[in-house]
């Protein structure tokens, strides 16, 4: 104990007389008392003093100060001290030197509070390691308990990776470095990542010192991201990106690993700095091409999953790490220009057949439609010329339509093979686009893969019957239903249509005919083979005119001859005999002429 004083043995001390209970001394007992307080340390009320801890319990410490009495103080005063034992040394704050009791009444919590803010000081000047007790969670951090002051310990300064889990936190004792004090609002900021950070930064050196490409190192995942895995491989993060995680495709890095799980990397590539570190996981098992089937060969067929899709076909895993291409083209025998998505999807289970295999290029190239009979082998006897079938409209151009018969076989409506009587200016006009229509095989271009169709040819050619009805000469009511700079279209009796110059347009009283319009046309010309029909209105006045006309002469000339014959005595002699009735006849003749040539 501090400032404990031996005391001389008294010289004179007499033992007979203590065994009789006598006096034993010759010394008076105010001296005994004065040589008895000189043996205690002389305390005041409310101040800072050191004691020895001699007794401890559950719920107690006894401190030894050199008083006459111990205090007791309660053992959760030193919870920030789990490690406290018989024979520490604490300051204590003195209460009380006796209360009703006679008993010492000492604390260790105001102790720390009276000397903490000289002490917190000290240390941040210092660069001092103190430990504290983190008491609970708050808001961006912990509380923890310094010298009796509460400090804050901010999350981003527990440890030098994300924590995840603050809760395990509370309770702990652990050491710590003050960084920053507020001495306005007597606010206090901790670290204990700062502790480490010196360490761990020596040991980064040593790390990225030593670091070589291929070298394998154990490392901790310390964070999972869309596009790769962090390692930690001791105070260096490295990178494995998505790609190097498997040989297989992945889509997302937790498939493979999982937070704090500890795993070998072999380091790829790193900067001049060494500070963005390239790491691989896959690269310490072997590829799987090397270790597929030696007996796998053009012409196999293969099970696979698809993995990725494009339009321009679909990546197809038959083993982890092992793909196949099926262009859009070995989907199907049709030659239209679709899309793979029209065919599968991601996920989908396919069989396939292998039709390239390159194990050095570790590429293969697979197709689906080999699995079906080519229609092509047989189509002279699936579609001879003359059959009848239906076929779907795929697609449109000015001069045809495209249709499938069957996946794989295609065919071309040329436009003039959809109508006998309809002129076609577009394909659009006569059906649409998914559409179903009859045709006929007009002709197999085997080589080129396509089909000669027709519709039309479903029907009887009635071009053969209107030969027989619309015979030049012949006159039809018509309307004009388009005007054009070259003349009409004029629509005819049973769905046929004419032509007609603009010459031929002419109405009777000079007037040009109108869209709409319905009158009679005579066929001036007609052409089966070309489908068509030349008319004119103006031909029908107009030849009867000349009829007229060409009467006229007749009659004229007939008069004459019949004059001419009789003998000219006859005349003579019948001359005096003319009736006023004859000359009458001959001028209503005259008068009936004049009048037609009006």
């Amino acid at each position: 104990m501090e400032n404990l004083k031996n005391i001389t043995p008294v010289e004179d001390f007499n033992w007979d007389a203590y065994e009789n209970g006598e006096a034993v001394t010759s010394m008076s007992h105010e001296d005994l008392e004065k040589a008895y307080d000189g043996t205690l340390n002389k305390v005041n009320d409310r101040e800072v003093v050191d004691g020895t801890v001699i007794a401890m319990n559950k719920r107690e410490v006894v401190v030894n100060i050199g008083y006459k009495s111990d205090g007791i103080i309660p053992l959760n005063e030193f919870r920030y001290n789990p490690e406290l034992k018989v024979g520490d040394t604490v300051e204590v704050y003195i209460e009380n030197q006796e209360d009703k009791k006679g008993q010492l009444i000492l604390s260790h919590k105001k102790a720390r509070a009276t000397r903490s803010w000289d002490r917190v000081n000290a240390a941040l000047e210092n660069e001092e390691i103190i430990k504290g007790y983190i008491k609970c969670r708050t808001k961006g951090g912990m509380i923890v308990d310094v010298f009796g002051i509460e400090a804050f310990l901010p999350g981003s300064q527990i440890d030098v990776k994300p924590i995840r889990d603050y809760d395990v936190f509370v309770g702990k004792t652990m050491e710590f470095k003050v960084v920053k004090i507020n001495q306005e609002f007597k606010n206090v900021v901790v670290s204990h990542k700062a502790l480490i950070e010196a360490e761990l930064e020596q040991q980064k050196k040593e790390i990225i010192g030593k670091l070589e490409k291929g070298q394998v190192l154990e490392g901790t995942v310390k964070n999972i991201t869309s596009y790769g895995v962090f390692i930690d491989l001791g105070g260096v993060d490295g990178l494995i990106h998505i790609t190097d995680l498997s040989w297989g495709r992945v889509s997302d890095p937790k498939e493979v690993v999982e937070l704090d799980q500890k795993l070998n990397v072999v380091i790829l590539d790193f900067d001049d700095e060494k500070k963005r570190i390239a790491l691989g996981l896959k690269q310490l098992t072997p590829h799987p091409w090397d270790a597929l089937d030696a007996d796998l060969k053009v012409g196999d067929k293969v099970n696979g999953k698809v993995v990725v899709m494009a339009d321009y076909g679909a990546f197809i895993e038959i083993a982890p790490g092992v793909e196949g291409l099926i262009h859009v083209s070995e989907m199907s025998w049709s030659q239209h220009l679709r899309s793979a998505q029209d065919f599968m999807k991601v996920g989908d289970e396919v069989e396939a057949v292998i039709l390239t295999l390159d194990r050095d290029e570790r590429k293969m190239s697979l197709g689906i439609k080999q699995l079906k009979q080519d229609p092509w082998e047989t189509i002279e006897e699936k579609y001879p010329v003359g059959s009848k079938h239906t076929a779907k409209v795929r697609n449109f151009t000015n001069f045809g339509v495209f249709v499938e018969i069957e996946e794989g076989v295609d065919g071309l409506i040329h436009i003039s093979d959809l109508s006998w009587t309809k002129k076609v200016k577009h394909p659009s006009e006569f059906t649409q686009i998914g559409a179903d229509i009859e045709v006929q095989v007009l002709e197999i271009d085997k080589e080129n893969r396509r089909l000669s169709l027709g519709h039309k040819q479903l029907e009887e050619n009635p071009w053969d019957v209107f030969e027989t009805v619309f015979t030049v000469g012949s006159v039809h009511e018509g309307t004009i239903i388009e005007m054009l700079d070259k003349g009409a279209v004029v629509a005819l009796p049973y769905g046929v249509e004419g032509f007609a110059t603009p010459k031929h347009l002419v109405k009777e009283d000079g007037s040009q005919a109108q869209l709409d319009e319905k009158l009679s046309f005579k066929v001036i010309e007609f052409n089966k083979d070309a489908k068509r029909i030349i008319l004119s209105h103006s031909r029908i006045f107009e030849d009867a005119a000349k009829a007229e006309e060409r009467a006229e002469k007749k009659a004229a000339s007939n008069a004459k001859k019949t004059t001419k014959r009789e003998d000219a005595p006859a005349i003579q002699n019948q001359a005096a005999s003319t009736t006023l009735g004859d000359i009458d006849a001959l001028a209503a003749l005259k008068e009936q002429l004049e009048n037609k040539k009006k």
